[in-house]
């Protein structure tokens, strides 16, 4: 095929004495060896014919030397055996300069300023140099600046940060006619000298009972309006009384330490902390502890509130108070260690919640919180909370300690079942469940509950974690039976996995009604039928004997120790006669 026209042809120089242009070679011809592309360049404002070696990958290239040529007019032609094409530049060398990168980046600086300097190649053209300088949030600022004619440049940066690493690097360009920027210088970093510290630090405390006093731990942290402006070396511990004016002490702590432990008495005192560089002190951070036992008089009586957990932590709301200017909530990372990764966190008057975050909370792990509100730098333990990050269902099921057992109901017993922080999450009741061994259940007053198995449950709750006990009713006599007590929290209960096994007793009453309603009176018709004959001569005799009859038995027939039965008073119904013997006996 024959060759492309050459794309993007253009021409450049870097010291107004050499030129370099640049091209991109076109499709493939297909035609290799002595037959492949020829590039020829010419200059028609020159008398001498262009001799360059030309040199091609991604780009085309050729240089070569103009003298005191200003004005150029340049021609490409690429030919094969099947063709010929051709390209033009026509410039002023002067408008198209391609300076040299800067070089030997050095700098001189102080707290906030420093001033950069680098070297050119001096082509007798003014150039204009731009500093782009990287900042430790990681932006990119640019700063321009003239070198003239001169074979160095320079620049001086304002506004920094002491004690701060800046990066920076130059390009130029020519003042007039500008063409094109030349290659970036390499990279310099620079640290600027240190200053005093700026802002205060973060302090906190925690106050523990101790003999004869308390024990204060002290932290402090850089909050984000601190600036160190240098390497700090300690920080300086200072406590004085306030009600007197008392010589203060003082220690002096290694850069590495966040925390100290004082002891002091029941009295009120005035604590500072400074964080101390190669130059000065900061300002002094100042908290002041108040008489006596920070719990007797704030804390001791308060309950603590249940807090929920989120996603992203746990959030904390508390009844803002209009008389502090700020609050702070403290809390421990990890509260089974000691020390606990103690942390605090302050927020302004305006604030009633927070979401405490921390990449240490773990699912199943209490976190207690601590609401103070802070006023002149005295603080008042205001509301505790506690919660967890995500609960989890109990370690363990509560164990059944004791059993009573009627015919138709079991009374169950867990008293040492733990409900206190241990668990991995609030304790909110317990389940009771029950089934005969070989079937379903459905007892009276339950709730049906289906097993994996598919096998179905009676299903009991008790609201109440603190209620230890349940009587489970409406039980068959003479029945094997199988029981579970599970407790949940607010992450649920573990699966069932055990039961315990119990046999209701055999209903007396029914052996007792069977005695009362069968055996008696069959045993009294038994005892009737042996005395049939007595029975009747008792009860309903033939002919009433005189002696034996009831109606002898009345007082007024009485005569003396005699009975006397009257005749008159009796009115046969029928006369009988009876045998000559039983007359005779008569």
């Amino acid at each position: 095929e024959p060759p492309d026209t050459p794309h993007d042809f253009s021409c450049q120089t870097q010291d107004t004495r050499t030129v370099t242009c640049t091209w991109s070679p076109g499709g493939d011809t297909y035609l290799y060896g002595r037959h492949s592309p020829k590039y020829i360049l010419s200059d028609e404002f020159s008398q001498n014919p262009i001799l360059c070696t030309v040199s091609c990958s991604e780009q085309c290239s050729c240089s070569w030397d103009i003298e005191q040529q200003k004005i150029c007019n340049i021609t490409l032609t690429v030919e094969n055996p099947l063709g010929k094409k051709t390209a033009m530049d026509v410039f002023d060398v002067t408008h198209r300069i391609y300076p040299t990168a800067p070089f030997q980046l050095w700098g001189e600086c102080t707290d906030t300023e420093i001033t950069l300097y680098w070297k050119l190649q001096n082509i007798g053209i003014e150039l204009f140099c731009q500093t782009e300088v990287l900042q430790p949030n990681g932006k990119v600022e640019v700063h321009n600046s003239s070198a003239g004619q001169l074979s160095y440049g320079s620049v001086t940066l304002r506004g920094l940060q002491p004690y701060t690493e800046y990066t920076a690097r130059v390009h130029c360009g020519a003042a007039q006619d500008f063409w094109r920027w030349s290659e970036w210088s390499e990279a310099q970093t620079i640290r600027t000298k240190e200053a005093a510290p700026s802002g205060t630090l973060d302090i906190w405390r925690e106050i523990k009972p101790g003999l004869g006093g308390r024990n204060v731990t002290l932290f402090w942290k850089q909050e984000p309006k601190f600036q160190a402006n240098g390497k700090i070396i300690s920080y300086e511990v200072t406590w004085t009384k306030v009600e007197d004016a008392s010589e203060p002490e003082s220690i002096s702590l290694s850069s590495v330490c966040n925390s100290t432990r004082i002891f002091i008495d029941s009295h009120s005192y005035r604590i500072s902390i400074m964080a101390k560089n190669n130059v000065n002190y900061s300002l002094p951070s100042v908290l002041i502890i108040p008489t006596g036992p920070e719990e007797d008089h704030s804390g001791s009586e308060l309950e603590e509130e249940r807090v929920n957990g989120t996603d992203d932590g746990i959030f904390v709301t508390w009844e803002p108070r209009h008389i502090y200017d700020s609050y702070i909530i403290d809390w421990c990372n990890v509260p089974a260690l000691q020390p606990c990764d103690f942390q605090w966190k302050r927020f302004g008057a305006n604030t009633s919640s927070a979401l405490i975050s921390s990449a240490a909370f773990v699912p199943g792990v209490r976190y207690d919180f601590h609401v103070y509100g802070s006023v002149a730098n005295r603080a008042t333990l205001l509301e505790k909370k506690t919660g967890y990050f995500k609960e989890l269902p109990p370690l363990f099921d509560p164990v059944v300690e004791n059993i009573e057992l009627t015919f138709n109901a079991v009374t169950l017993y867990w008293d040492s079942y733990p409900t206190n922080e241990s668990q991995p999450g609030f304790l909110r009741g317990y389940h009771v469940y029950v089934s005969p061994l070989q079937e379903d259940c459905s007892l009276k007053g339950s709730k049906k509950h289906i097993l994996p198995d598919n096998s179905v449950l009676c299903k009991y709750s008790i609201d109440n974690p603190e209620e230890k006990r349940y009587t489970v009713k409406h039980l068959l006599s003479n029945m094997k039976y199988k029981l579970v007590v599970k407790a949940y929290t607010g992450g649920g209960e573990n699966p069932i996995v055990n039961f315990r096994y119990i046999d209701t007793p055999f209903n007396l009453n029914i052996l007792y009604l069977l005695i009362l309603l069968v055996i008696v009176p069959t045993l009294a018709a038994a005892i009737c039928l042996w005395k049939i004959k007595w029975v009747q001569e008792c009860c309903c005799p033939v002919i009433p004997h005189p002696k034996k009859s009831r109606v002898l038995s009345f007082k007024e027939l009485n005569i003396g120790s005699e009975k006397v039965l009257k005749i008159s008073d009796c009115i046969p119904d029928m006369l009988a006669v009876d045998s000559t013997a039983e007359a005779q006996k008569l």
